[in-house]
């Protein structure tokens, strides 16, 4: 498959749902999660600092092949899934909360993502000749934070327009990532027995203990847990393949990336239907 046409792709992707993000979400509801700084506070903490530590403490201790490595700290990179909010609706949370984390996320990871990707680079030999730290810096800034500023300022000039758009650019955007994950899965699926045993184990700790990094930092508020144990595991695979094709390694690293959506999706749902029920007998 023409690699750039996959990073054309994948850039569209990404654009469509961050500008969908900012047409659906009005600033207000984007700030609610602002107006709660202690929470804000051990969200980020949670999401941007203790997800990326464990995936620090995993790659010291398993012995996993290169891509795996470079896979992982990608992920680890890249917060703010665009599809974080519905799956935090399945564990349910409210919208107007998860929304407000997911948009926080995607407009900061445009320091994020090159911040941690720096720190993996000190860590682990090899990623600073993998990773353009700069590029991936302007990509981001580019494809996430310009699409939602737009959206959110058709929101505010021109309500009628984001009105008589969101529907429309919501499928589209919706339809473009299915595509980008079906082409990643048709990429990637043939060398997916390349990381079956250790690194399948590794990717699989590495989501549970996010889960329940978010569950417990969460708080006593079940809505405010249940957001931020699917943000915790949310990592956007998106951005994290476009890193990957940027740096032309995608055919390497993308088994890495499908298993982690796979296993994240599972137990992310296995964790949904826990936490729903578990809310219903609260209640």
């Amino acid at each position: 498959m023409n690699h750039l046409f996959l990073m054309l792709l994948v850039k569209a992707t990404i654009f469509s749902l961050m500008l969908s993000t900012g047409v659906n979400f009005s600033l207000e509801k984007m700030l609610s999660f602002w107006q709660k700084p202690a929470l804000l506070f051990r969200a980020l903490f949670a999401v941007a600092v203790l997800v990326p530590l464990v995936v620090v403490i995993l790659l010291k201790l398993f012995h996993l092949p290169s891509e795996v490595m470079i896979g992982l700290a990608f992920l680890a990179a890249s917060p703010g899934a665009p599809l974080t909010t519905k799956r935090s609706q399945m564990a349910g949370a409210r919208f107007r909360y998860s929304a407000s984390l997911q948009l926080t996320l995607a407009l900061l990871s445009v320091i994020i993502t090159p911040v941690t990707l720096s720190i993996f680079s000190v860590f682990f030999q090899g990623i600073p000749d993998k990773v353009k730290i700069l590029e991936v810096a302007r990509q981001v800034t580019l494809v996430q934070f310009l699409p939602v500023s737009l959206g959110l300022l058709l929101q505010k000039f021109g309500t009628k327009y984001a009105e008589a758009i969101a529907r429309p650019l919501t499928i589209v955007s919706n339809g473009l990532f299915l595509v980008v994950i079906i082409l990643a899965s048709i990429v990637g699926l043939p060398l997916m027995f390349k990381i079956w045993g250790l690194p399948l184990v590794a990717i699989t700790i590495m989501v549970i203990i996010s889960l329940a990094i978010g569950h417990f930092l969460g708080g006593s508020d079940g809505d405010k847990r249940s957001i931020l144990a699917i943000s915790c595991i949310a990592r956007n695979v998106g951005l994290a393949l476009f890193i990957a094709v940027l740096n032309d390694i995608q055919k390497q690293v993308v088994p890495t990336l499908i298993a982690y959506l796979i296993l994240g999706s599972v137990f992310g749902i296995l964790y949904s239907i826990w936490y729903k029920h578990k809310l219903k007998i609260a209640t």
